[in-house]
């Protein structure tokens, strides 16, 4: 489970599949069994507040994000309390600290995301993926790597957990959104990433 800080009120939550796993979550369960959500979300409120100080305290709203390579992305939003709306109602600060609201929105998402070190291990990735996979994808540049987004159209199942097997053997699965790259990071090329790179870059096999 990795955490990271958007800002002072949003923090990020990237957990695997495998986190998932080890707590007894899989795939589908994301829609179907909100008290295991429950218990995961209590977990990562204690996580985030010993690693980061992020108060869970007030109304939440929480973005989470299920993605075929990446596992799941939740996005926590912290809205601060009116104290005194809520003293005028006989409430004192340790009864609001046993409350919180949260608003839940999930959403499952086709997107893939990589993101490589190395524009040598990308060059790799396209070329072994060239020509097998009916893909297209964008390449942009973000904190200091190269980070390729795509979102593969009615892929069988198979064929889709081969390709992202492939891209696994170079990069790494990472969280970045796509409302991220847009705003702060750099579109390299916009549209057919892998056969614009094969085209252009020969692999160091070759």
């Amino acid at each position: 489970m990795k955490i990271e800080r958007l800002g002072q009120d949003k923090i990020r939550i990237f957990l695997t599949f495998d986190d998932l796993s080890e707590r007894g979550i899989q795939r589908e369960d994301l829609w179907q069994e909100m008290s295991k959500l429950q218990e995961l979300f209590a977990e990562m409120m204690d996580q985030a507040y010993t690693e980061l100080g992020f108060d869970a305290t007030g109304p939440l709203a929480v973005e989470v994000f299920a993605m075929p390579a990446q596992g799941m992305v939740v996005i926590v939003t912290r809205t601060r309390w009116d104290s005194a709306s809520h003293h005028a109602h006989g409430m004192d600060e340790d009864e609001l600290d046993d409350v919180y609201e949260m608003e839940v929105t999930l959403e499952e998402s086709d997107t893939i995301v990589f993101a490589f070190r190395d524009f040598e291990h990308f060059i790799e990735a396209a070329h072994t993926v060239n020509g097998q996979f009916p893909v297209s994808g964008a390449l942009y540049q973000y904190n200091g790597q190269w980070i390729y987004h795509v979102e593969p159209a009615n892929m069988d199942p198979n064929r889709l957990h081969g390709f992202i097997a492939i891209l696994a053997e170079y990069g790494e699965a990472t969280s970045v959104t796509t409302a991220v790259l847009e705003e702060y990071g750099t579109c390299i090329i916009a549209e057919d990433a892998i056969s614009v790179i094969c085209a252009h870059f020969k692999a160091r096999r070759d």
